[in-house]
């Protein structure tokens, strides 16, 4: 007989085999999660037969166009948090204005969880029938009363848990709570996410980059000087480097972490601001990254060290393996021509 396969909650509990509070209140929230990732996955599954492609012809707070199941997942993760008691307080996500404040718990002062949230990252490669994620980040904050935005403010360095589900031929959830990186696998039989892949690390360098290289007129001259100079050819320094691209910032990361390279959604000559969100798409993928030996940065500074100053705030990211990313990093400042 086989060994009995490695729960999410088992994981939990071993990662926080020194910290059983800790483990205590991670393990309902991250099964909620894993419900919520469950959910989508059964609804991509079906959403040519349950009206739910294409457009709502509606904006979100980013000025972007709503899909159906951006609002269909937004919804979800909602609805699995709302009433079921969990110590989460605040959900914040891409497709919502402002936080959303659940009602308090029986022992509410014990609520102290935020949980930040891109529902459907991806999402308009639905239509198409192509890879999409969720991503998402647990923060602590203060207990009841509701916690005002500067306790939600706090730099990537001190997420609790980060993650991400990947929605393709299987679906995973990837996570970490600062012991290491690990990938779970749906298992469809059982019902749960078992664990398929432990501790991940990802190559210290690469041979491939992620990049909407249709920004190339826009993009500064460093970053387009770092990327001529991975299409360069020289067997010497393993380039070219091959382009791979999904529109799925988590479908690209991932991939990064099995072969190592470069994703890079850098500033503009015309938007240095960037356009991924710190709070819910960079810092959590930031941290995961680094978790498992990789580096993230906007060019000019480490993603999870920047102190944030809106719960919608933009970056620029470069994130991958350590040496492509301080590369990039030196073509960025003007240190490497």
């Amino acid at each position: 007989m086989g060994a009995y396969p490695v729960t999410l909650s088992r994981q939990i509990q071993d990662d926080l085999r020194g910290d059983p509070a800790g483990a205590t209140e991670l393990t309902p929230i991250m099964a909620q999660i894993a419900l919520a990732a469950k959910t989508i996955a059964k609804d991509l599954r079906e959403a040519g037969l349950l009206d739910v492609l294409g457009s709502t012809g509606t904006t979100n707070i980013q000025g972007e166009a709503v899909q159906k199941l951006d609002q269909k997942a937004n919804e979800t993760f909602v609805q699995v948090f709302q009433g079921y008691g969990t110590l989460v307080r605040t959900l914040i996500s891409e497709e919502m204005e402002k936080p959303l404040d659940l009602p308090a718990s029986a022992g509410g002062s014990r609520d102290k969880y935020a949980l930040f949230f891109d529902p459907l990252d991806g999402s308009s490669n639905v239509d198409v029938n192509a890879t999409v994620g969720s991503i998402f980040s647990l923060h602590r904050v203060p207990p009841h009363p509701a916690p005002d935005a500067r306790d939600l403010l706090k730099p990537g360095r001190e997420q609790v848990a980060v993650g991400y589900a990947l929605y393709g031929p299987s679906t995973i959830l990837v996570y970490t709570c600062g012991r290491g990186v690990h990938q779970f696998t749906l298992d469809h039989g059982l019902g749960e996410f078992v664990l398929s892949v432990s501790h991940m690390k990802m190559p210290p360098r690469g041979k491939v980059y992620s990049a909407n290289e249709g920004n190339y007129p826009r993009w500064t001259a460093g970053t387009k000087r770092f990327v001529d100079y991975l299409r360069e050819k020289d067997p010497a320094t393993g380039r070219p480097y091959s382009t791979r691209y999904s529109g799925c910032l988590v479908a690209d990361v991932h991939r990064l972490l099995a072969v190592g390279g470069v994703y890079l959604y850098p500033s503009e000559a015309d938007k240095p601001e960037g356009k991924l969100r710190l709070m819910y798409e960079a810092a959590p993928l930031g941290l995961l990254v680094e978790q498992a030996g990789g580096k993230a940065t906007t060019g000019t500074q480490t993603i999870t060290a920047i102190q944030p100053e809106a719960v919608h705030q933009r970056v620029p990211l470069i994130i991958g393996s350590q040496q492509d990313v301080t590369l990039a990093e030196e073509f960025i400042q003007g240190r490497r021509q």
